[in-house]
């Protein structure tokens, strides 16, 4: 396997992996959103949930081994209302879209096509929840919000006991 191949095999897991904390995460937004934004956030949880079983796939079929979920995620900070469920939310999609900022930057092809829609998707849904765009988004380093640890590892919540 080449050095190209491997650092995409490894941005395909990264994503993966963000979107496995993201369909955990869409759970806790879930139970504490209002119920005027259920519906937004079951469509994300969806949404995180086609895109995790693709990304299974496409993991298998390069010969990788996909990332398991954890079993649990911390949360950055409390959800314990409504409106901390709409912020986690929108730090949720910023997080994802820096994943797959890495991706599109690993890949080529369809497969680029394919990273740089899901970034598309995860900012456009960021914005919906934060009710505020950023001028680049998945690329933190460029981005002025309160949301600085929105880079971690894979681009995720870590993961709890």
């Amino acid at each position: 396997m080449s050095q190209a191949d491997k650092r995409r095999l490894e941005a395909l897991q990264a994503a993966l992996a963000a979107e496995h904390a993201a369909v955990y995460g869409y759970g806790v937004v879930g139970g504490r959103v209002e119920e005027s934004r259920r519906t937004e956030a079951r469509a994300a949880y969806d949404a995180h949930r086609a895109r995790r079983d693709a990304l299974v796939r496409v993991v298998r079929d390069l010969g990788g081994r996909p990332v398991a979920a954890a079993a649990a995620y911390a949360l950055p900070f409390p959800v314990p209302d409504s409106t901390a469920a709409v912020r986690f939310a929108a730090e949720l999609e910023e997080r994802v879209a820096g994943v797959y900022s890495d991706l599109v930057r690993a890949s080529t092809g369809e497969r680029r096509r394919e990273a740089a829609g899901a970034l598309r998707e995860a900012a456009v849904r960021a914005v919906r929840w934060r009710g505020e765009s950023v001028a680049f988004p998945g690329l933190a380093e460029r981005t002025a919000t309160d949301t600085e640890s929105a880079v971690g590892a894979a681009g995720t919540s870590t993961p709890t006991a």
